[in-house]
């Protein structure tokens, strides 16, 4: 990798910032493969409340200095510190007591502050005429919507009116500090789709451009790399499900929906041991097969989609949603539901389907049209042009970044 090494005084000096990458979801993987292309690009420097193993070897095998305290944060899930919000104090004290933070702050250029538990509190230390672009990825889905406050089959886990009184105080907070990063003189805010920009526009009454994350096709390749090895623990034909297991992702709808197929369901994002027990006994009860996956890495993950009959997703609200151009790469068939991001990615009939949530024929009709040879071709080739239409790469992503500092500059 060519990185800060042979880079230096290329260009500008540019500090990202993400609160934690403990999730390790798809936003944590989108900025890991963004991470080297910014780098030919800027003097970049990277901070974070919690870091994961990938990120420091990214930044190891790139030069970047990795900025983090010496205790990795964690944000507070009891609900006591929910409803108080203690965590956006205990992000500040642990962002103030990162090392050469404060110095990294004053020295850089811009700052490419990417959404998530603890990020917003960082703005804190950041002089109110620094540079900054907000890449808020989704509006905090905890204090503005209800799906988090459900279980995994869609029952509220307590009342949903005393719920959304009790987060009052951690709402206004959240809408505050959006408020204020937006009425700084040089700052700028994106979404990952047209659909979270218009989030954004409704929650915070704010414009907010657009800047799409991006899929590398040497992780995603079009013919099976050397080192993947299909999965042994599935045998006949499945589809495949990317997410943590909760209601936000549609997994205990898309069993429901699977049941009749003779089509087995491999889920990748684990989830919480009770819902994942509660998963395997609805799937038993629906007559579908689940294997849920440990955490794939990229070549596990493209022999996984690889074999499937196609992946498919009934998420709410996704924001944009990795998995489809994940699937438009490898050549799998994308059956996802008609909402969210996914609209911008998925063209219906063109790319893959966009199916209505509740129409349980036309998911049946679609997954056994996508097993004819023509149909998956043909959606291949569409989706990999798909990809280069929206400019959907590592170095697109890093042009368009490089064009909105440019701007609030």
């Amino acid at each position: 990798m060519e990185g800060n090494r042979e880079q230096v005084g290329h260009g500008g000096k540019l500090l990202i910032a993400k609160g934690s990458f403990g999730a390790f979801g798809g936003a944590e993987r989108d900025l890991l493969r963004n991470i080297p292309a910014l780098a030919k690009s800027f003097k970049v420097t990277v901070a974070t409340l919690s870091p994961v193993p990938e990120l420091e070897q990214v930044c190891l095998q790139l030069g970047i200095d990795l900025i983090r305290p010496e205790k990795v944060w964690q944000m507070p899930e009891d609900p006591i510190s929910r409803i108080m919000d203690t965590g956006s104090s205990s992000a500040s004290k642990a962002w103030k007591s990162c090392p050469s933070l404060e110095e990294a702050i004053n020295d850089c250029d811009a700052i490419h502050l990417v959404s998530g538990d603890g990020s917003l509190d960082l703005l804190e230390m950041i002089p109110r005429d620094s540079a900054i672009h907000l890449y808020l990825l989704e509006p905090h889905r905890g204090l503005h919507e209800d799906v988090l406050h459900r279980e995994i089959d869609g029952t509220p886990k307590r009342s949903l009116g005393l719920t959304r009184a009790l987060l009052t105080k951690a709402r206004r907070g959240d809408l505050g500090a959006v408020k204020s990063l937006a009425d700084r003189p040089s700052s700028a805010i994106s979404g990952n789709s047209n659909y979270t920009a218009a989030r954004i526009s409704e929650i915070y009454g704010l414009e907010a451009g657009v800047l799409y994350p991006s899929v590398v096709t040497t992780e995603f390749p079009v013919e099976a790399g050397p080192h993947e090895s299909p999965p042994s623990h599935l045998n006949g034909d499945y589809v495949v499900s990317v997410g943590r297991a909760g209601l936000a992702k549609g997994t205990w709808e898309t069993i429901s929906m699977l049941a009749d197929t003779g089509l087995a369901l491999a889920h990748v994002g684990g989830g919480d041991e009770d819902d994942i027990y509660r998963l395997s006994q609805h799937a038993k009860n629906c007559g579908v097969k689940l294997w849920v996956a440990p955490r794939l890495d990229s070549s596990e993950m493209a022999a996984l989609m690889r074999g499937a009959r196609a992946v498919v997703s009934m998420a709410h609200g996704e924001p944009f949603g990795l998995t489809p151009i994940e699937a438009f790469s490898i050549g799998t068939p994308a059956l996802f539901v008609d909402e969210g991001g996914f609209r911008d990615s998925i063209v219906d009939g063109v790319n893959g389907r966009l199916i209505a949530r509740n129409d349980i024929s036309e998911w049946h009709t679609w997954l056994e049209k996508v097993s004819e040879l023509e149909i998956r071709e043909q959606w291949a080739e569409a989706g990999r042009s798909r990809i280069a239409e929206l400019g959907l790469s590592p170095e697109d992503h890093c042009r368009k970044l490089t064009e909105i500092i440019d701007s609030i500059h």
